[in-house]
């Protein structure tokens, strides 16, 4: 626990590979699949070697191309419930997309995780914006614009709260209706809220409503302003909100060895799955495609990645956590076993001494 007043140690995540394929879209990367065991694998991996969450994303349809990139995904609700099972220390964060669970639905599913791992759960609230998830379920409403999303998603996590904390709701809203709506027993303690987004209202939500935020942005100052933009809108209302971001590790003995790995998994990019990606952001296809054909040996990594020995990743991580920042990074790794058990050893020490892993046992 941390004493009153002292600074929280950063936080290490992993963001598990729920999608076949996981975070790198290429025909020539480590290709996990989208199998509960390979995912409990890497999450008791994640636990042994001082990892302090595990996190899993929703999703509904890949984006097809040479390796049928997330074309199969499991349900991130389910899947945490049994790597709570599975583990015993690492916080379990299950993403739900508003529009496809009903908030009573969502605070009794959260409230049974949270028996199930002890008190470690949390909820990753995710706006739904990529229209053919929904719609190949008849559940997009075109009708709704981004401020209107986000709207339904207020209304939806002040319910959410609400039966997680009340005995009876009555709710008559915008969008949702409530009648002597009950919702027991009532997590204890309620469920850790976390959400991403860099829009104005989507950083106003999160400064509201969650715990902690996921933030992106193309340089480190500008995840710095990040930051501290999230920090103030939270602090003006009383509140406090840790921040975290995404970083691929690619690491192996020396530098350059590093090196040919990243440059063996760029020149496999699968363009056609990328493209797609793009398009379900919303970009023309000719933008999607242009921008991929700038440099598409980066384009296959989803995130920012640091490259090199351990010495070179340890350092890199404690620069980019340290001049964003940030109280925490989810990782992401090409070979979730192999590259999570040589980061456990040596890298994990040097960022969080405090904490005892498998290897420094």
């Amino acid at each position: 626990m941390t004493e009153p007043g002292a600074t929280a140690p950063t936080e290490y995540g992993l963001f598990l590979p729920i999608g076949n394929g996981g975070w790198i879209i290429s025909e020539t990367a480590p290709h996990p699949e989208a199998s509960y065991e390979y995912n409990r694998r890497a999450a008791v991996l994640a636990e042994e070697n001082g990892f302090d969450f595990i996190m899993s994303m929703g999703k509904w349809r890949g984006y097809d191309g040479a390796t049928d990139h997330w074309g199969r995904t499991l349900e991130s609700m389910t899947m945490m419930s049994g790597l709570a099972e599975a583990t015993e220390r690492v916080k379990v964060w299950s993403t739900v997309h508003t529009n496809l669970f009903h908030p009573a639905l969502t605070a009794k599913m959260f409230t049974t995780l949270q028996e199930i791992s002890g008190g470690r759960a949390g909820l990753n609230i995710v706006v739904g914006s990529y229209v053919d998830e929904f719609a190949q379920m008849g559940l997009w409403r075109e009708e709704l614009s981004h401020a209107d999303r986000y709207r339904f998603t207020e209304e939806w996590t002040t319910l959410v709260k609400r039966l997680w904390t009340e005995d009876s709701v009555t709710f008559d809203g915008e969008f949702h209706r409530l009648e002597d709506c009950r919702s027991r027993p009532h997590p204890d303690p309620v469920p850790t809220l976390i959400s991403a987004g860099r829009s104005e209202t989507g950083l106003n939500f999160q400064a509201r409503h969650c715990d902690g935020s996921f933030l992106t942005a193309s340089t480190l100052e500008g995840l710095r302003d990040a930051s501290r933009d999230v920090r103030e809108r939270a602090e003006a209302l009383g509140r406090r909100i840790r921040t975290y971001s995404m970083l691929t590790v690619v690491m192996d003995e020396t530098d350059a060895a590093a090196e040919a790995r990243r440059g063996k998994y760029g020149r496999g990019a699968d363009i056609d799955a990328i493209v797609n990606m793009k398009r379900s952001w919303g970009l023309p296809a000719d933008k999607a495609l242009s921008l991929t054909a700038e440099k598409p040996e980066d384009e296959a990594f989803q995130t920012p990645f640091v490259v090199g020995s351990p010495d070179t990743v340890t350092e890199r991580i404690q620069e980019i956590v340290g001049f964003a920042e940030l109280d925490g990074l989810m990782l992401i790794f090409p070979d979730y076993h192999a590259d999570l058990a040589a980061f456990g050893e040596a890298v994990m020490p040097r960022l969080r001494p405090d904490v005892v892993t498998a290897t420094s046992r």
